[in-house]
Order: C-alpha cells, then structure tokens, then sequence
C-alpha cells in the first residue's frame, strides 16, 4: 500500500493532505490483510469512484505477475490482426475469459479469478459479500486492464466494475468494461 499512497501524493489526483495522512495512519498502524483492508475500506469512503479507478489504472491488482514477456510477444505477433480476432486468440493463448467488443468501443469482461476472494468463496469462507467487495473488484479490474493493454496493444480505461451478481451468489462473476482510448 506504500507503492499506493505514493502514486495517490500526486497532484493529478486531488487529494487533500488530510486524506493522505489518514492514509499514512493506516499504513504505519496496521499490517498484512488488515492494513490492506483499512486501506480499501478509507479509499472507498474518502475517494470518489473516478479517483479510484483512475488509481487502480496504474496500480491495480495482479500487475506484473511474471508473464509480461508473453504478453508482450503475443502483442507483438498479433498486432497486424483486427481487434475482435485478438481476442478470440486471448482467451485461447492465456486461458481466460474471453473480453466482448461492443459496439461503443467498449471491452466488457466477465471475469472470476482463481485466487483470492473466489478462493475464501469457495472454502465457505463467505456466504455473502464482504464490506468492500466492490473496491476489492476495482483493484482487481486494474490487474485485468494491465493484463490486456499488455497483451492487445492497446490503451483502455476502467469505465466500471459491476459485482451486483454476488449479491445474489458469491461465485458469480464480476463484469469489468474498459473503455478503449487508443
């Protein structure tokens, strides 16, 4: 969360120095799980959703996680295909969920990870959604935004984070839209 707090100090996201030393706070007080809890549970609270989405774009979760090189390589070699081909290759190549193109220039993607919240889900840790499932989804659609900017070439933007199905049943999927910027 220190990487975090860095990258919120900048002007470009307005905020207050009264918001930023609560943020201090919680990382000098709490550690592991809890600080990162208190750190989501106060972001949700003192940020505005374009702030956060705005943050989660250049430090979500899961960015960087080791296959950057093949992302890069199939980026490469595909980068004379139409989009809407990329992406039936994406969802082929790495094994995910395949991304949808809409009409507006939008990526929308179902998405449920195999680690972290589905897997406490799965060992009937939650039966309902916990208090910050909605900035816990967030953080993750910035690890699913760098993943695809990395592997299509392409720049997006995190436009919204839907996790109302877990309302209904905590392992159904979280639909991310990315707006395509170039």
């Amino acid at each position: 969360m220190t990487t975090m707090l860095k990258e919120m100090r900048k002007a470009k996201y307005g905020i207050s120095q009264k918001i930023l030393d609560d943020f201090e706070h919680i990382i000098e007080n709490y550690k592991g799980n809890e600080c990162d809890e208190m750190f989501m549970k106060t972001m949700n609270k003192e940020l505005t959703k374009e702030q956060r989405f705005h943050l989660y774009e250049t430090q979500g979760g899961c960015n960087g996680t080791g296959y950057d090189k093949q992302r890069k390589a199939f980026a490469h070699e595909n980068a004379h295909v139409p989009l809407a081909k990329r992406l039936d290759l994406f969802a082929k190549t790495f094994g995910r969920c395949k991304p949808i193109l809409n009409d507006d220039n939008t990526l929308t993607l179902s998405f449920k990870c195999s680690h972290g919240y589905y897997k406490r889900a799965k060992e009937g840790k939650f039966t309902t959604p916990p208090p910050n499932i909605e900035t816990y989804f967030e953080r993750c659609s910035g690890g699913r935004l760098y993943e695809l900017q990395k592997a299509l070439g392409i720049k997006l933007k995190i436009k919204s984070v839907d996790v109302s199905s877990l309302n209904e049943n905590v392992e159904n999927p979280v639909v991310f839209i990315f707006e395509i910027v170039e």
